[in-house]
């Protein structure tokens, strides 16, 4: 009996995963989780139970995305430029959270009074595959010391999620990141 627990958890969960990420594309973080349940055929306790919080929710749905992301930050460490790895990788992710709606929110959750059971593990995996093509655009004299991953995250969800309405999200989104990474001086 137990066995059979297990696997119906497992397939309530495929199936759970499988209808949120179908309503965050659609409607973003704010899918409804009682809708979810009921477009995957269980109760909204059984939701909870496999997502206690929306933030979990919509880590599991962004987990491939954060995955993506991680391997492309690798592809890149130690290839060309370091500033214009760095920059590639930035703007892939601004690209990916507007494409990906929900994944800027999850993105967002502020970790500091969080306890290491709750805290932003999509966040935590950016910031590490970043570390080494940030860390090497900075013993470049590319980028300033002092800067880190989180900040550079920070930016990229604060211009997604200040464009996500516009009426071209992904070239405001790309504008606006390109403007922060030029800044406001004329060319030379």
């Amino acid at each position: 009996m137990v066995e059979r627990q297990r696997a119906d958890a497992r397939r309530n969960y495929a199936r759970i995963l499988a209808v949120a990420e179908e309503e965050v594309a659609a409607r973003g973080a704010d899918a409804s989780l009682e809708q979810i349940a009921r477009t995957a055929g269980v109760g909204s306790a059984t939701v909870r139970r496999h997502f206690p919080t929306r933030r979990a929710l919509l880590e599991a749905v962004s987990r491939t995305r954060i995955a993506a992301l991680s391997a492309r930050a690798q592809e890149l460490t130690g290839r060309g430029d370091s500033r214009d790895a760095l920059l590639e990788w930035l703007g892939e992710v601004v690209a990916y959270c507007v494409s990906a709606r929900g994944l800027a929110v999850a993105l967002s959750y502020d970790d500091s009074a969080a306890d290491p059971v709750h805290e932003n593990s999509c966040s935590r995996s950016l910031e590490e595959a970043g570390g080494p093509l940030l860390g090497r655009a900075v013993r470049d004299g590319a980028v300033a010391a002092g800067v880190t991953v989180g900040d550079l995250i920070t930016l990229a969800v604060g211009i997604v999620l200040a464009t996500e309405h516009r009426g071209d999200p992904a070239a405001e989104a790309d504008r606006l990141f390109r403007l922060a990474v030029e800044g406001l001086s004329p060319r030379a």
